[in-house]
This record gives C-alpha cells, structure tokens and sequence, in this order.
C-alpha cells in the first residue's frame, strides 16, 4: 500500500515537464561535480530529489534539504527504492532557521528564484560551506515576460555576479546553457549555471 502512495505523491510532483528539466539540468551539473568522491553534497530545496539523486554517483554523501514534508517523503520513497546508501532527508528551512551544517558542495536547482531574500541565503550558504567549497546555482536566466508577486523573473548574471561577491565568494563563473520552450511559467525560457568558490 505505502509505495502506491509515494507513487501518486511522486506523479504529482514530478511531472513529465520537471523530468525533462531536471535531466537538462543533471547533464550541466555533472561536469561541476568531476574529483568530488569524497565530497559531501548538500541538495538546498531538493524537492523529491529528481536532480540531486542522479548524481549520487558522483560524491561521497548527499543531504536533501528541503521545507516540503511530502516532497522529502518522495525522495525519501525514491532513495530507497533505488538502492542509494550515501543519500538522506532533512526538513528545514534556512530562510527561517539557521543551519547547523556543513558541506563542500552546495546546489540551489531551480530555488533562488523562490526565494525573496537572496542576498541572505546566499550569505547562509556561503557560511555553512567548508573552506575550498563550492556553490552550484541553476535558475533562469532574467525574463521580462514574467511578473508574479512571489517568483523573481530570473536573474542577470551581472547581478547574481554581484551577490556572489558581497557574500564572499570568488572564481565566479555564470554561463547560460540551454533554451526552451514554455519553461518558465509557460514562457519560453533560458537557463543558467554559476558555480562560485568559498576560499
């Protein structure tokens, strides 16, 4: 019974679209996470994991944070059924709470633009990354075509450059890796990538 349950819930969440996007986005975070077998990943806003979980492969550990209850059930559900030993779950949010954590990578898929105060995330995340860490962010590219009172319309990567900077970090590299089609709130979109370093 229970993993009909986790089934539905999955279906729910991870639509056909999400899949398609998420694989996009595994095929450009890959490459950022070469010489990480011993590193641990931290998944910010993880969802059910679609993107995190596909390159378990490739670190030592992975922790899923996300503040969903039932999107961590599903990665949860997803974890074990796949078989992964080096992933886990924990419910937080670091808008609301400070995180007790540390990690050497941290990726952000598809999460910035949900959340309104980025300077303050981005300085969070920076803290609680180890010496030599490394941040991966993949979000939209800025769309002018988008207006909604709870999601940025995207970002500039001059911007985006600046908050990297104030919040400490260098080796800041931004570069948009794929067009689509009606993927942003039904519009077409583009998507980037930024890894920035904690030295």
């Amino acid at each position: 019974m229970e993993s009909n349950v986790f089934e539905e819930m999955a279906k729910r969440y991870d639509t056909v679209e999400r899949i398609e996007l998420a694989k996009i986005i595994v095929e450009a975070v890959r490459p950022e996470l070469q010489n990480s077998k011993s590193k641990s990943l931290l998944d910010y806003g993880s969802g059910t994991g679609l993107v995190s979980l596909e390159v378990s492969d490739l670190v030592n550990s992975i922790l899923l944070v996300d503040s969903s209850k039932q999107m961590l059930a599903v990665a949860e559900a997803k974890i074990s059924s796949k078989g992964i030993t080096n992933a886990r779950v924990l419910y937080s949010d670091f808008t609301q709470e400070k995180p007790e954590l540390d990690a050497d990578i941290v990726l952000l898929s598809l999460v910035l633009l949900h959340i309104p105060n980025t300077k303050k995330i981005l300085q969070e995340l920076f803290n609680l990354l180890n010496d030599g860490g490394k941040l991966i962010i993949v979000d939209f590219d800025k769309n002018d075509k988008i207006s909604h009172p709870t999601v940025h319309n995207g970002f500039s990567h001059e911007e985006l450059k600046k908050e990297l900077s104030e919040a400490g970090f260098k080796s800041i590299e931004v570069k948009t890796f794929y067009h689509g089609k009606r993927i942003f709130m039904n519009e077409d979109a583009s998507m980037f990538l930024s890894s920035s370093i904690k030295e």
